[in-house]
């Protein structure tokens, strides 16, 4: 696959989703304001974009969540780089057609789930170099552990190469425009097959998967980089916390 050069002036923006509830954390506060150490989860993954060489952010947040978050976050707190603020949607994937709709005119986007704390500015950077470079990257891990697929009824059907299968993490980063037309063209579909009901898409890889099968280049990412979910992600996150760089605190 043919490479872009790289264009020193070309606008990168980062969208973060930031709109997830307490359910699974059994918590009346959303889990993104949860703290962890002596911050915020969401703090730590946009203070890490701010550092970054990225030049603006988007919250994509729920609307009921807005006053407290400009309150405990965006007041509280100092960002250099401009965030916008965007409504989620009832899929993961309208709350991230949502947060593009922001940014249009950059060139390539930055999509991370704010549920992420530890992700950091150099492998955002190292993404951001890729992605000018791929148009479509997303990081990830090589898998510790032996997978099984397995049938409904929970008896294992195959064992596949663990060489070949990676855990994906966030970042995920796409040419702006690239990942765009992927994301109407999944809408038109499934408006079209399902009359606008749900669809099974977890990640933004896949909607290049489904649509335009663009090559997608994998990028190193860290295991620090956990997705805090349930309490027992809490308690690993503030010993991570403890055990990494001052950048986190």
């Amino acid at each position: 696959m043919e490479k872009d050069s790289i264009t020193p002036g070309d606008k990168v923006s980062a969208i973060i989703l930031a709109g997830g509830s307490g359910k699974r954390m059994q918590s009346e506060i959303p889990k993104q304001y949860m703290r962890l150490g002596e911050h915020p989860i969401l703090y730590y993954s946009l203070k890490a974009f701010d550092n970054s060489s990225i030049d603006e952010i988007t919250l994509v947040i729920n609307e009921n969540d807005r006053e407290y978050l400009i309150e405990k976050l965006l007041k509280t707190y100092t960002f250099q780089k401009p965030v916008h603020l965007a409504p989620g949607g009832e899929e993961r994937y309208l709350s991230v057609y949502n947060g593009l709709q922001v940014c249009r005119n950059s060139d390539y986007v930055l999509v991370h789930d704010g549920a992420r704390p530890f992700i950091s500015v150099e492998i955002i950077e190292e993404t951001i170099k890729n992605t000018k470079e791929y148009k479509a990257c997303a990081v990830g891990v090589p898998v510790k552990d032996t997978i099984k697929i397995i049938d409904t009824n929970g008896t294992i059907k195959e064992t596949p190469d663990r060489s070949k299968v990676w855990a994906i993490q966030t970042p995920q980063a796409f040419q702006t425009s690239l990942i765009i037309n992927a994301y109407e063209q999944l809408l038109a579909d499934l408006n079209q097959e399902t009359g606008g009901g749900p669809l099974a898409v977890t990640d933004d890889a896949m909607v290049l998967e489904c649509t335009s099968r663009y090559p997608i280049k994998i990028i190193m990412g860290s295991y620090s980089n956990i997705k805090i979910t349930t309490p027992e992600d809490i308690r690993v996150g503030e010993a991570l916390l403890k055990g990494l760089k001052e950048e986190f605190l």
